[in-house]
């Protein structure tokens, strides 16, 4: 799993490097002007939200409706396979620092949201669309079953976001020296579009896959940054999302649609170099 791997990641770097650092002299470092880029993968979890269902044979809310995400068992294959870069849930972002202690960047979130099928759920409202669940529902329970409902945005969840970051070089507040490796705290505040591809088979209806602007997306986040060789880094980070959709696309009929709001965690694992373009 990804937190066992940033654990022992963790552990080696402290190991192997503090033992070669002098805390004899400041180790100053300027950061304004650097231009960054990471790519890397992040695990998600997703709280319960509420499903509105909106068409013109259909008007109901399924209550505490349960999802997961979907994580592919770690390989080479398709994690480093540029062919497979939306098969796996990814973070990108290129950014800049414009003053020695922040950054501003714009990235991607590919998250992947599926609806837990099977399980038991309340529903109100109607069904008109000549099927055996044809009803009036008053907060009754019905199984997610899949000739019912299979929901999800898994190619995928993505916030497109933009991001204000403080970054605080650990070794410069402890007054350490080290030439080939820093540390780094950052924390921050983001916001942008929720663009999901959503794949929905409602009923009688036809599964619906596509693209479609459906909300947006609001993140908090924190981490470390650990950079070799004043270049190359590995960052870790949790995110905590807010993610509001209240027109997402659910068939070819623009008309109808599904709504629903739920937050999100993100446990995230990156890759990335950054560089000045002047000095």
């Amino acid at each position: 799993m990804l937190n066992i791997k940033i654990i022992i990641l963790l552990q080696f770097v402290f190991i192997t490097t503090f033992s070669q650092i002098s805390t004899t002299d400041l180790y100053k470092i300027n950061n304004k002007g650097k231009f960054f880029f990471y790519h890397g993968w992040h695990e998600s979890s997703y709280t319960n939200s509420d499903l509105h269902f909106k068409g013109k044979e259909f008007d109901f809310t399924l209550y505490n409706v349960k999802a997961t995400d979907r994580v592919i068992p770690y390989a080479l294959n398709p994690y480093l396979n540029p062919t497979g870069f939306t098969e796996v849930q990814t973070s990108t972002r290129i950014g800049y620092f414009f003053k020695e202690n922040f950054t501003l960047s714009l990235g991607m979130d590919h998250l992947k949201y599926v609806m837990t099928n099977g399980q038991s759920v309340k529903i109100n409202g109607n069904i008109n669309a000549g099927t055996t669940y044809d009803k009036t529902f008053n907060n009754e329970d019905i199984i997610l079953s899949k000739d019912f409902l299979e929901f999800e945005h898994t190619n995928g969840l993505n916030l497109l976001n933009i991001e204000l970051n403080r970054f605080d070089n650990l070794f410069s507040i402890l007054k350490i020296k080290s030439k080939h490796f820093n540390i780094g705290l950052f924390e921050g505040i983001g916001g942008g579009v929720l663009l999901p591809h959503t794949e929905v088979s409602l009923l009688n209806y036809k599964t619906f896959e596509e693209f479609n602007f459906a909300g947006f997306g609001l993140s908090l986040n924190a981490g470390i940054n650990f950079t070799f060789f004043n270049h190359f880094f590995i960052q870790t980070e949790l995110k905590g999302d807010y993610m509001n959709m209240p027109f997402a696309r659910i068939s070819d009929d623009k008309t109808e649609k599904v709504s629903q709001h739920f937050f999100a965690f993100q446990k995230v694992l990156v890759f990335g170099y950054n560089f000045k373009l002047w000095k």
